[in-house]
């Protein structure tokens, strides 16, 4: 990267460090931002300065000081200029959220698959995006960029989608298929970001959830499928190739039923959607099905030790009494080993868990430029101006640069 380029990236890291603390700690002045951040006075009040043009930052009315001089101005991010679109392709249907910087939702909704072929699935894919998208322009609203959830194992580097079984579909260019889906209805220059779906219900998480969200969550979804996703040291950790959090594909019983990934006894055909069913019309209840999630809860807890499960999908909110049987074996467990049961609450977005998770996706890579230069993706904070590099096909970045830059931010 040339000299050029490094300062266009500072700014952004600049940026994105004012807004990251103003999202955790609203009202902040530009002072107190310059003490937080260890950025000059003059760089924040630039900094700040840009990102009120740019419709980011919105300022409240000031705040008296017992110190002389000019009294101080709250900052706050603007909720009124811009909006994330998010997608969670699920087992059947689609599910669209269109949500503020801060994670409220503007609208949402939900439409049934009109087919199962992936082409014609991308392309209602960004029919339903197309019209997000006048909707936002209606109302006055500039889109930042498009966030989809899958429901398998995405490999983030390379653009496939490994597996999905519910759908049936194996080592599908899926990246490539959406941009050339999206390009078609008029959108090729839209910021697109996929992950898979659990990965982006934890997003929605750790991004929109109170100020000093838990760092070492896991989100556990409950549909069709079932999977996780996890936030660890403040990213999502997919695995190798996209597979880690595929726990719905965990062997809970050796000689259990036959699961739609070929394996017998997967975690799914006792708690997926079907198996809820067919537990309800042959028992009555969800004993088994609710043991079986805490006994996954369990294992994850002795595995990662979060600060904090979260449960989400549509057997959660169809079934609630799902979320007390799994609490209620997670405990026992703790109980046997000494030690307190770890905190479980229900998603805050309900079914739309891993749409706002998408939209958070979103955000998400927008507030970490680095990781953004490392995988080559651009920034939505670049300057206007500067032309977004080309994708770095290696998506790797010599480490002693990134800490030249880091250590000129640091210097600031």
């Amino acid at each position: 990267m040339n000299a050029t380029g490094d300062q266009q990236l500072v700014k952004r890291i600049n940026r994105s460090v004012l807004l990251r603390l103003i999202r955790s700690q609203p009202g902040l002045s530009r002072a107190q931002l310059s003490q937080l951040s260890g950025l000059t006075k003059s760089t924040v009040s630039n900094a700040v300065r840009e990102l009120l043009d740019d419709g980011w930052l919105a300022e409240t009315s000031s705040q008296a000081s017992s110190k002389q001089g000019r009294p101080s101005t709250p900052l706050s991010l603007s909720t009124e200029t811009h909006v994330l679109i998010g997608v969670e392709l699920g087992v059947g249907c689609l599910r669209l959220a269109a949500t503020s910087l801060a994670g409220g939702v503007l609208w949402s909704l939900e439409q049934e698959l009109l087919g199962q072929e992936p082409p014609e699935v991308c392309r209602q894919i960004s029919r339903l995006v197309l019209q997000a998208h006048q909707e936002a322009a209606r109302r006055g609203l500039q889109l930042v960029g498009i966030g989809v959830g899958l429901p398998g194992a995405y490999d983030v580097a390379t653009g496939v989608l490994r597996v999905a079984p519910n759908l049936g579909w194996r080592n599908l260019p899926i990246a490539s298929m959406l941009e050339s889906a999206l390009s078609a209805v008029g959108l090729a220059d839209t910021v697109l970001h996929i992950q898979n779906e659990a990965d982006a219900a934890a997003l929605s998480e750790y991004e929109f959830g109170d100020a000093g969200s838990t760092d070492g969550l896991i989100f556990v979804t409950c549909d069709v499928g079932v999977g996780a996703g996890i936030v660890l040291n403040d990213r999502l950790y997919p695995g190798a190739q996209g597979l880690a959090g595929e726990i719905g594909h965990s062997i809970l019983s050796r000689d259990g039923a036959l699961c739609s990934c070929g394996r017998r006894g997967c975690a799914e055909t006792l708690i997926g959607a079907r198996a809820l069913e067919r537990e309800l019309v042959q028992r009555g209840n969800l004993n088994l099905a609710g043991e079986a999630l805490g006994i996954l809860l369990q294992n994850m807890w002795t595995s990662f030790n979060p600060g904090a499960f979260v449960l989400g999908g549509k057997s959660c909110v169809r079934y609630p009494e799902l979320f007390d049987l799994a609490c209620t074996t997670l405990a026992a467990y703790a109980k046997a080993a000494g030690m307190p049961a770890p905190t479980v609450r229900v998603a805050r977005y309900g079914p739309f868990a891993a749409a706002a998770g998408a939209a958070a996706l979103v955000l998400h890579n927008f507030l970490r430029p680095l990781h953004a230069v490392q995988r080559g993706t651009p920034s939505a904070l670049a300057e206007p101006d500067v032309p977004p590099a080309a994708p770095n096909k290696s998506r790797t970045k010599p480490a002693s640069r990134l800490r030249q830059v880091a250590a000129s931010v640091a210097a600031e």
